[in-house]
């Protein structure tokens, strides 16, 4: 007698068809994407090419996102990937720094572009009224020699 209660609570009758949901293909593919931005993040660089020149130091842990002027191995000078004329640099952070004052500008510099050049747009930084910028520079591979 109870294998047949057993039994008969095994067996039920279908009622229509299923309304669950199965989730199981839609995690896959959510992993699947996971996955590829993950290894497609590091590839992504800052859009104008610059060779930077190599230093040991250690990198700084930033909360926010910086303002970052380039300079190119022409002399170019772009802010984020727009390129700008140094006679529109200093209004153009003037309006920046009245939106976010404590707002930090990294200066990244083509190796090959001379060191005169460099202070030149950190001097016109300086003088749009922002006193937190920096210099960006690559850290060495090891067996790498500085240039």
């Amino acid at each position: 007698m109870a294998r047949r209660y057993i039994r008969s609570n095994l067996r039920r009758p279908h009622r229509g068809p299923v309304t669950d949901i199965n989730v199981a293909p839609f995690v896959d593919v959510m992993l699947v994407l996971v996955i590829i931005f993950m290894v497609a993040a590091p590839l992504v660089n800052i859009g104008v090419p610059v060779d930077l020149p190599k230093a040991t130091l250690k990198p700084l842990n930033e909360n926010q996102d910086p303002l970052v002027i380039t300079v190119d191995a022409d002399g170019n000078i772009f802010i984020q990937e727009a390129e700008i004329t140094e006679e529109a640099l200093a209004p153009r952070l003037r309006a920046v720094s009245q939106a976010n004052p404590d707002l930090r500008i990294f200066v990244r510099g083509d190796r090959t572009i001379s060191y005169g050049r460099i202070i030149q747009v950190m001097g016109l930084v300086s003088q749009a009224g922002f006193s937190k910028v920096a210099l960006i520079a690559e850290a060495p591979l090891p067996g790498d020699t500085a240039k």
